[in-house]
């Protein structure tokens, strides 16, 4: 091979690098899309302590408070309560763990998404790294994702369940068939990518 052609081959290779870098950069794009993952977290945060504030408030007996409460937890076609009953509490309550679950969710998602699709984090050996981060992977964080999904669905189910007599039984079936879905889709994903796993292993020992 003479100079010229060893010259012809560096440029080329130069051009698919360069190239290469300029694809691999613009993973940086979705950097505004997690921070604004990250506002979202916020508006959680806020309706988080609104619901909690107005709980504590109509337990204290302020009127506005229980009011609030009261048209939050009322399903259209119940009855109203007039007071601030045990069914009420568990439905806010419900409600606040909710949000606390579609929190995490978004926390998975930012962290994780960041961790496998933009850039490392390099949080190995902080104390308060999550255990499920330091082996995170695409296929992990789908298993995981569905995992919460299927958690987040299970509340909306109960909450459901607790006022089924404000429900026709179509959506009573409906609900339960949606969360069903959700728990075979999840076993699904978890199934194939055992499938990939082990293949992938039988393939690196062979």
């Amino acid at each position: 091979m003479n100079d010229m052609e060893k010259k012809s081959e560096q440029r080329d290779a130069k051009k698919i690098s360069t190239m290469a870098h300029f694809l691999f950069l613009t993973r940086w794009l979705q950097l505004p899309l997690y921070l604004g993952l990250v506002l979202a977290q916020c508006v959680y945060v806020f309706h988080f302590w609104v619901e909690l504030s107005d709980l504590i408030g109509a337990v204290m007996g302020n009127q506005n408070a229980l009011q609030h409460i009261l048209d939050t937890v009322t399903i259209k076609g119940a009855e109203r309560p007039v007071k601030l009953t045990e069914t009420a509490i568990m439905l806010v309550v419900l409600g606040l763990i909710d949000v606390v679950m579609i929190s995490n969710l978004l926390i998975m998602v930012i962290i994780g998404g960041y961790e496998t699709f933009v850039s490392r984090m390099n949080l190995e050996g902080h104390p308060d790294q999550p255990e499920w981060l330091s082996h995170v992977n695409a296929s992990v964080l789908k298993v995981k994702l569905a995992t919460a999904i299927i958690g987040i669905s299970s509340i909306h189910l109960l909450k459901t369940f607790i006022n089924a007599s404000a429900y026709d039984e179509k959506t009573l079936l409906a609900q339960t068939g949606i969360h069903m879905t959700f728990l075979f889709s999840a076993i699904a994903i978890a199934y194939c990518d055992r499938i990939i796993s082990q293949t992938s292993q039988q393939s690196t020992v062979h």
